[in-house]
């Protein structure tokens, strides 16, 4: 376990080495040079000259990547451009916005596909199975952005029961903040449902049919343990897995859901830092993402073992 562990984190040193690397060269492939593209059409090339002074882009090629890689290490993803603040400082302030609408999602995603899998598995063929696959297939079908929109349109402008957009102002409370992400969590927790409830239905039809689910029934058990504690159980891995991944799209897919409820979290930075050509604050989100998304994939794997004991690494 330990032994496993250790590699696993060695693996995460070279991969989070290798998106640094990317991150590099994203701004060193674009075309033309990246200090008149950040400046935009009206700047003078003196502009330009300090700005490729200011960021070191004046320097070889190599000493810039190491001084890169090097700063990078120590935590410090460069300046933005455009708030001229270190980015981790900019990222920081989007972080909470984005981490509560992925969890508020992934919260509602579980409540709607979990239960209703496991019924319509264990209903295989019912017209309640064939409908609720329908339905799953059509919500992953339809753009996040236009449920969004239908739902801002009637649940919030005409019912009132949600705001519409926002994240509340400089002195809304906490708890005002996450009504503002209720409505969003709600659109992407629908979208995100269809993927998780196609998997725990297929999971759970693959150990319905299993011989000791059979000698289960046999030995007089009820359906009802059946089902949740013997077919579940041996489930769950897969379950755990799919439901994992949605929280790391979740994370950093969230970017048209942000802009259609105007949230200032991590995906809307992303598009303004686009739009503004801010390749510092671009670097740092690749970075951050792709660092989120290895220790969920990390936790992911670790909890196998709480769930199965049979699992040994």
């Amino acid at each position: 376990m330990k032994l496993y562990i250790l590699k696993r984190l060695v693996g995460m040193v070279v991969v989070v080495f290798l998106v640094l690397t990317i991150a590099f060269v994203i701004v060193r492939l674009a075309p033309g040079d990246p200090a008149a593209l950040m400046l935009g059409p009206d700047a003078t090339p003196a502009d330009a000259a300090e700005l490729r002074a200011r960021l070191g882009l004046d320097r070889p090629i190599p000493v810039q990547y190491l001084t890169f890689i090097v700063n990078a290490l120590q935590g410090d993803l460069g300046q933005s451009l455009f708030f001229n603040r270190p980015v981790l400082s900019v990222l920081a302030e989007r972080v909470e916005p984005t981490a509560f609408l992925a969890l508020f999602s992934l919260a509602i995603s579980v409540v709607i596909a979990l239960p209703l899998g496991i019924f319509v598995a264990y209903r295989r063929g019912s017209f309640l199975d064939q409908s609720a696959v329908s339905v799953a297939m059509l919500a992953a079908s339809v753009p996040s952005f236009w449920t969004g929109l239908v739902l801002q349109r009637y649940l919030a402008t005409d019912l009132g029961w949600f705001p519409a957009s926002g994240y509340g102002g400089p002195d809304a409370t906490f708890l005002d903040r996450m009504g503002y992400l209720m409505l969003p969590s709600i659109v992407l927790g629908i979208v995100n449902s269809a993927l998780i409830l196609r998997f725990t239905r297929a999971s759970m039809l693959d150990v319905l049919g299993e011989d000791y689910i059979r000698t289960a029934r046999s030995k007089g058990m009820t359906e009802g343990r059946v089902v949740l504690r013997h077919a579940m159980k041996n489930a769950a891995i897969p379950i755990v897995t799919v439901v994992g991944l949605t929280f790391a799209l979740l994370v950093s897919g969230a970017v048209v859901t942000e802009r259609v409820f105007n949230i200032p979290g991590m995906g809307n930075l992303v598009v303004g830092a686009v739009l503004r050509r801010d390749y510092p604050v671009i670097q740092g989100t690749l970075v951050v993402v792709a660092t989120l998304y290895i220790l969920i994939n990390l936790a992911v794997d670790l909890l196998y073992l709480v769930i199965d004991k049979r699992v040994r690494y």
